[in-house]
């Protein structure tokens, strides 16, 4: 009977032994380090389904809506990033909207005041002239958009295409730099 007790109590003391040897393998932390890089490269605001209105004195003078808004303020160059795309309405401190503007995809540096819209960019101004382009450049502090891309423009006589293109925001001082075709609608 002793060697019976000594025999049960080795197989207890394996098995409380292999038990505790699980606990202590499967309760092993496994935090790696994070890189100071990693950590800097992540957003350090993002919005989702948001609406912004700009206003000046009071006024309206935009509105923005977007689904994904990402700022990166711990980079070089800090800058906002709407990678599904931005909705804008101008309204230039009018109750009715002067201007719409659409892309895909937008970009906003802050230190340069400069916005880059990309992949199915159209703005509609004031009068319903449509300016169609894969990309354009909008530069708030010298109050033009341009681009060196294809251009289309289209109002209700014509439609012109080209590559290249400057204007004032309003599109009321446009040029297209090389001019491929001219398209009237009417007839004169």
């Amino acid at each position: 009977m002793k060697n019976s007790i000594i025999i049960n109590l080795n197989r207890s003391l394996t098995a409380a032994l292999l038990v505790t040897a699980l606990f202590s393998f499967s309760c092993e932390k496994k935090i790696g380090t994070i890189k100071k890089t990693d950590i800097l490269s992540l957003p350090s605001v993002t919005a989702k389904n948001d609406t912004t209105t700009f206003t000046d004195s009071g006024k309206v003078q935009l509105v923005l809506s977007f689904p994904l808004m990402e700022s990166y303020d711990n980079t070089e160059i800090p800058y906002s990033e709407f990678k599904h795309g931005i909705n804008v309405t101008f309204y230039d401190g009018h109750p009715e909207p002067v201007g719409r503007a659409t892309a895909k995809y937008a970009k906003y540096i802050s230190k340069k005041s400069l916005w880059e819209l990309k992949d199915s960019v159209v703005v509609i101004n004031g009068t319903n002239d449509k300016l169609e382009t894969d990309q354009l450049f909008w530069d708030q502090i010298k109050e033009i958009i341009y681009t060196d891309r294809y251009v289309k423009i289209t109002n209700e006589d014509q439609t012109v295409i080209g590559s290249g293109f400057e204007s004032d925001v309003r599109l009321t001082r446009r040029r297209i730099k090389n001019v491929t075709a001219t398209i009237y609608l009417h007839d004169e």
